[in-house]
């Protein structure tokens, strides 16, 4: 199976088992898709995005009591909340994720769409790579004044080499459009070309397992060296194969 064009056939197999409708439920791209405001479904899906570590039905658990608390109207919440509304976030905790976190995560969807309509111009708005969206990013969303110490490792960037799986896989949901209905592709300054394939152990495992990904260190330099290598299957579209990938690691235990 390791000739180039049966991989790719078996690949892409995989990828039309894997991106249907059916995939939703028990995936944290599930959370987004409790919204059809646009600047909800940015909102709830960063938070799923961003505790996406750990098990998948707890990821989707804390999302879902994190959207209650914020009354299921994430963005109205971010731009609106009083002090009462913000007293309830205290007890609020996800593995490392707490509420100092929270806080300041919603301190900054209050700043940014204030002056912005979409998530989107977070990213765009330092230049086209990922590598350069990503690094951008991580920048201006610590801007605000008092940032918690303890909340900067809960963003991942390109400069300190992490992998940046989540903030990569929050990308493809916001950016691919293919009409399957898992993805959303709502944001369109971003091409689905430029993205880089979320990289987490199990689809860095499937990948060296097919000769794919020859790095050992599952960071930046890996993901980008799998995503180029995507990028010869479908250059339009390399970051659909994360389907693939993601359902032979963790769904087929491959």
């Amino acid at each position: 199976m390791h000739d180039k064009n049966s991989l790719a056939d078996f690949l892409n197999k995989k990828v039309d088992q894997y991106n249907q409708p059916s995939f939703i439920a028990a995936d944290p791209v599930c959370i987004p898709h409790l919204f059809t405001k646009q600047q909800d479904i940015e909102i709830a899906g960063f938070f799923a995005a961003i505790f996406a570590w750990g098990n998948r039905t707890t990821i989707i658990q804390k999302s879902k009591e994190l959207l209650q608390l914020m009354g299921m109207q994430p963005y109205d919440f971010c731009l609106n909340a009083g002090n009462k509304d913000l007293q309830k976030m205290l007890g609020f905790k996800h593995r490392t994720f707490n509420a100092t976190d929270l806080l300041y995560f919603v301190e900054f969807f209050k700043y940014h769409y204030a002056k912005h309509k979409s998530l989107e111009t977070a990213f765009t708005m330092h230049g086209t790579t990922a590598a350069a969206m990503l690094t951008g990013f991580h920048h201006y969303f610590f801007s605000l004044e008092d940032v918690p110490l303890r909340t900067k490792k809960h963003i991942a960037t390109p400069e300190r080499n992490s992998s940046c799986k989540r903030l990569n896989m929050f990308l493809r949901w916001m950016v691919r459009q293919d009409k399957k209905g898992v993805d959303f592709g709502i944001w369109k300054k971003i091409s689905p070309s430029q993205l880089i394939c979320p990289l987490d152990v199990h689809v860095a495992r499937v990948a060296r397992h097919f000769n794919i990904l020859s790095r050992k260190q599952t960071d930046w330099q890996a993901a980008v060296e799998l995503t180029t290598y995507l990028r010869t299957l479908d250059q339009h579209d390399p970051v659909k194969y994360d389907f693939a990938l993601f359902g032979l690691g963790v769904i087929e235990k491959f």
